[in-house]
């Protein structure tokens, strides 16, 4: 399954820092394709994995994901990862705005990949956010418009 261990890698290297190619990793999605933030309980779909992906690389513009190691078996792909970057720009949460800290990140992370067809139907993230809320010393951030 080589090639589906290449369709993952293609679509980490569209979501590095400064260049992030949002179109190319969300094409690499199938139209019922979804991001599941383990965390924060969100299932995204197409539009919203795009804002994510895009809000993530403004908040963090030199983000690198370091592939620790990856396992295929048939149609899943299991990565472990660390993901760095320095928090540069705003950052959303659920919470809240974060305004730039400065702060470099370094948060481990588990990603399950399902493919159908050489797509991602499933793309299920096991960050460890409160790593890296303490990295950034999260403090309150500025609370969302509700509007």
């Amino acid at each position: 399954m080589l090639r589906n261990e290449e369709i993952i890698r293609e679509l980490y290297a569209a979501a590095e820092g400064q260049g992030t190619d949002i179109e190319k990793f969300i094409s690499l999605f199938s139209e019922e394709g979804y991001m599941y933030d383990i965390p924060s309980g969100i299932k995204l779909r197409g539009q919203a994995i795009s804002d994510s992906i895009a809000g993530f690389a403004s908040a963090f513009p030199d983000v690198h994901r370091e592939l620790i190691s990856i396992y295929v078996v048939e149609n899943v792909v299991v990565v472990e990862l660390a993901t760095r970057g320095t928090h540069k720009g705003e950052l959303a949460l659920a919470s809240g705005t974060l305004a730039p800290t400065g702060k470099a990140i370094d948060v481990p992370s588990c990603d399950v990949f399902h493919l159908e067809s050489g797509k991602v139907i499933s793309f299920h993230c096991y960050n460890a956010a409160s790593v890296l809320q303490q990295q950034i010393s999260a403090e309150s951030p500025t609370p969302r418009d509700p509007m």
